[in-house]
Order: C-alpha cells, then sequence, then structure tokens
C-alpha cells in the first residue's frame, strides 16, 4: 500500500481502536444489581404490608395483627419441629444446642443426664403459661438445650454477668440472671422480643412484656431489656437463624419473628 493512502484510513483506525477501548470498559464493568424480587424487600411488599412506614407503638399493634395469625403445635410436636429447625447444618443426625452450643444426636430428647430438652427462651413461669398451646409451644422461643444447662438457666432473666457456667463455654450466670455465649445473644433478644409482641393478652394468655430489671418472678415480665437491645446490636441475625426462621414459617406455624427480617425494629419500638 501506498504512503498516500494511510491518511484516508487514520480516521478509521482511530474509530476501531475507541470501540475497542469502549466494549473493554463495558466488559470490565460490573453489571448493574437487579431489583431485590426476594427475601426481606418480598416480604415487605406482602407479609409485612401492613407494617412498613410505621414507628413506634403502630409498629407494634401493626406487627402483632401479622404474626398471631399462626399454625399452633402440640407440646409433643415440638420435639419433631425442633429436629428440623434447629438441625446442624455439618451433620443432619444432629441438632445444635442453643446456649452451649454443641451438636448433639436428634435420638437424644429426653429428661436424662447427657439428653437434649426444650428450652422455652422465655420462661414458662414469667406469665405462667406452661406448656399450653400458644405460648408454650411456640418455634420462635423454643430451641434444643441440654438438660442439666437449661436447668442452670432455669426461669432467670438474661442481663450480663456472672459466674462460667458448667457445660455451656462462654455462658454466665448468678442468683437471678443468665448471659448466653455471644454467638446466640441477639438470638436470645430477638426471640424475648418476639413473644412481647406475639402475645398480648387478647387470646386467654397474660400479655407478655420486656422490661429492664431482673427478679421478675412470675409475672409475666422478661428483662433486662436494656441489655437485650444491646445484644440485638452486636449479635445480628446470622444464617442459621434466618433458615430456622423461614423454615418455622413454611413448615410449622406460618408466622415469623419480624425481629429476624427487620433487627432494626427493635430500636423502632423500644
Amino acid at each position: 500500500m501506498s504512503r498516500r493512502h494511510l491518511p484516508a484510513l487514520r480516521p478509521v483506525l482511530a474509530l476501531c481502536a475507541a470501540a475497542a477501548v469502549l466494549a473493554g470498559s463495558a466488559a470490565a464493568a460490573p453489571a448493574a444489581t437487579p431489583p431485590a424480587t426476594s427475601g426481606t424487600a418480598a416480604l415487605d411488599d406482602t407479609y409485612y404490608q401492613g407494617a412498613i412506614g410505621k414507628t413506634g407503638p403502630a409498629l407494634q399493634t401493626a406487627l402483632h395483627g401479622i404474626i398471631r395469625n399462626q399454625t399452633k403445635l402440640s407440646y409433643s410436636g415440638v420435639w419433631e419441629a425442633l429436629k428440623v429447625t434447629d438441625q446442624d447444618p455439618a451433620n443432619s443426625a444432629n441438632v445444635v444446642l442453643l446456649y452451649s452450643g454443641l451438636s448433639r444426636a436428634k435420638s437424644k430428647n429426653g429428661g436424662n443426664v447427657g439428653d437434649w430438652n426444650r428450652e422455652h427462651v422465655w420462661a414458662q413461669s414469667h406469665g405462667d403459661f406452661g406448656t399450653a398451646q400458644g405460648p408454650g409451644t411456640d418455634l420462635h422461643h423454643l430451641r434444643p438445650e441440654d438438660v442439666q444447662v437449661n436447668g442452670i438457666r432455669g426461669n432467670k432473666d438474661f442481663d450480663n454477668g456472672g459466674s462460667p457456667v458448667s457445660g455451656a463455654p462462654g455462658n454466665l450466670t448468678d442468683s437471678d440472671s443468665y448471659e448466653p455465649r455471644d454467638a446466640v445473644k441477639g438470638d436470645v433478644a430477638r426471640m424475648i422480643l418476639y413473644m412481647a409482641v406475639r402475645y398480648e393478652g387478647n387470646d386467654s394468655f397474660a400479655d407478655l412484656e420486656p422490661n429492664d430489671r431482673v427478679n421478675n418472678g412470675s409475672s409475666p415480665l422478661m428483662g433486662r431489656l436494656s441489655v437485650l437491645k444491646q445484644w440485638n446490636d452486636e449479635d445480628p441475625p446470622d444464617t442459621f437463624e434466618k433458615r430456622r426462621n423461614e423454615l418455622i414459617y413454611s413448615q410449622f406455624q406460618h408466622n415469623r419473628n419480624p425481629f429476624i427480617d427487620h433487627p432494626e425494629w427493635v430500636e423502632s419500638i423500644w
């Protein structure tokens, strides 16, 4: 090719080079994030639709109206449900115990030393509901726990401090309170606050409420609220807790713990 033809080609070559650069940039750029169509966003458009935009007492009232619609289990049915909701992700033959964090065979449910039983995170005596269908069988606050560790927790309120709990590393207790291990502090807080919103005294059971004290005895109160709020902030919902919420909703009770889906609602209400 003669040199006199080169100037005419230069604009064409420049355009090709520019197009190549633009194509490369487009390939390197991250794809635009599609709008959320599942998860919490989808729930906000459906399940929580009546609560979105509300705060304080109005939010609590709206959430109560949503989550009170549930299928109630028998107390014996709780055994089998917990084997599903609390299954060890690493061993399908086991459940994970709430306070100790140990993995134990599903078949070891019972009342003997070495067994696991049904821990009422909102203690049955705080409102005197026992094992009645409703608060006594609500999976959102029932978790597997070692029989002896469960006995040590008893009906104590939740607070920081105390002496180490035998068989449950990272747990502390004293005469009137119990502190769970760090990995489940938020779980405990969200379970307690779920119960306070779900059971408002309009279905033959006591009106359950959190307060900022311990030694609540048989009153339908559970503390310490300021500590529970702190735990909710410090230990956000993890994969295990979210999966559990989904299983309770889809397979058993057909209601959700709203504070797992929206932890920020704790501060909005309390």
